[in-house]
């Protein structure tokens, strides 16, 4: 059964251009417009870590020892990672089942109403407008750093092969996101060099992707191994990054905003394709808060004071850049919303995943000013918030909301 319960412990162009350079594989963009993100000293990774665990690639030993549940961990395991059996974390191989349960295409989703409603010059005020466009510029690019990231950066440092089979559903479900955002585009008619290229042309847009790219960076380096306290560190921090900043607040004021417009019977097939990828993206979210803490019991020594500042750090410039964001996509108020109010939910969110990762809450008494969000986003009842189609969608009756 999928449960979405909480875990518990304006507008410019870049007109200059942005440079870019290739990094393991990862285009490296301009430096955001905000102070600098914390980036500690490189890590020495000249020589593989001693503690490292296996890849899954490795010489298969004729007539070897069979492996034993207590042998498996999330990183630097030395237990065969082609081994799915027997399983350590069944909340990964569970999590796992759920989300093939969710399965779902864009196309499946009828766009007549938006592309009349779009090419109707007083269908929609050039606010609304300006808040589609954007933030189908910001989720196409933001869906495809994350499936890199994961890809290019995470995979190879999970040995845990329950784990990575969910990794590899995410990475499915990443390029299925990327997939509906293109449809939605070319649904509308859009330009989609304007769409596209947002993450290099709109500030509020790049800082975010800048911000992200930094944390897959580091981990693409094909000399980078976990296997010591620094490296280890590194992975965790790059695991907070997408789950908990990526994914658990800059996805929060689109999906507010585009949940609006269905919430008025206005582009009521892009807000459905967004209720279909918020679902998926809730159970990211909660994916990367359980291997996140896993991490945690299992290498307790990582979680120093120091760190734990990091991280706090971290999280709060997630908050401003997620915040000027909310300020340049909507710098009027429209739908019911404006900015004052995305602040009290920014900071509301913040505190939430701060306590989900044993961060103590930066926000005191921050509120949710958006009650009916309590039902569709956020909150223990992320899974109560589908009241159209998308809440009957599942594969062989195996889906359950009870």
């Amino acid at each position: 059964m999928l449960n979405f319960d909480e875990v518990k412990p304006g507008s410019q162009t870049n007109s200059g251009g942005s440079s870019s350079t290739s990094f393991g594989g990862v285009q490296t963009l301009a430096a955001p417009t905000i102070p600098a993100p914390m980036v500690p000293p490189a890590t020495n990774s000249s020589a593989k870590a001693t503690g490292a665990g296996l890849t899954g690639v490795e010489k298969i030993t004729f007539n070897s020892s069979r492996i034993s549940v207590d042998e498996k961990r999330v990183i630097n395991s030395r237990a065969d990672l082609n081994q799915l059996v027997p399983f350590k974390y069944e909340w990964a191989w569970q999590k796992y089942l759920d989300a093939c349960s969710n399965h779902w295409m864009p196309q499946e989703i009828q766009m007549s109403r938006d592309i009349a409603l779009w090419k109707d010059p007083n269908g929609l005020t050039e606010d609304e407008r300006r808040i589609i466009k954007r933030n189908l510029g910001f989720f196409s690019t933001a869906d495809s750093l994350v499936a890199n990231n994961l890809v290019l950066a995470v995979y190879r440092h999970i040995t845990n092969p329950e784990c990575r089979q969910y990794l590899l559903r995410q990475a499915f479900e990443e390029a299925l996101h990327t997939h509906a955002y293109q449809y939605v585009v070319e649904s509308l008619g859009l330009d989609e060099g304007e769409i596209f290229n947002m993450y290099r042309e709109i500030p509020s847009v790049h800082d975010k992707a800048a911000f992200e790219l930094q944390f897959t960076q580091e981990l693409s380096d094909p000399n980078f191994h976990t296997g010591t306290f620094e490296t280890d560190q590194r992975l965790l921090r790059n695991l907070i990054g997408f789950y908990v900043i990526m994914e658990g607040i800059f996805f929060y004021v689109g999906f507010v905003q585009m949940l609006s417009f269905g919430r008025q019977n206005k582009m009521t097939g892009a807000s459905e394709e967004f209720q279909y990828i918020l679902r998926d993206e809730s159970m990211h979210l909660n994916f990367g808060i359980d291997i996140i803490n896993t991490i945690k019991a299992e290498n307790p020594g990582l979680w120093t004071p120091a760190f734990q500042q990091e991280i706090i750090e971290l999280i709060k410039q997630g908050v401003e850049l997620e915040l000027r964001y909310a300020r340049d996509t909507m710098p009027n108020g429209v739908l019911g919303l404006n900015v004052n109010m995305f602040t009290d939910y920014l900071q509301f969110i913040a505190n939430r995943r701060c306590k989900q990762i044993g961060l103590t809450e930066q926000y005191p008494g921050a509120k949710n000013p958006f009650p009916w969000m309590s039902e569709m986003l956020d909150l223990k009842k992320e899974k109560n918030f589908f009241e159209t189609r998308v809440i009957d969608y599942q594969t062989g009756g195996a889906l359950s909301w009870d």
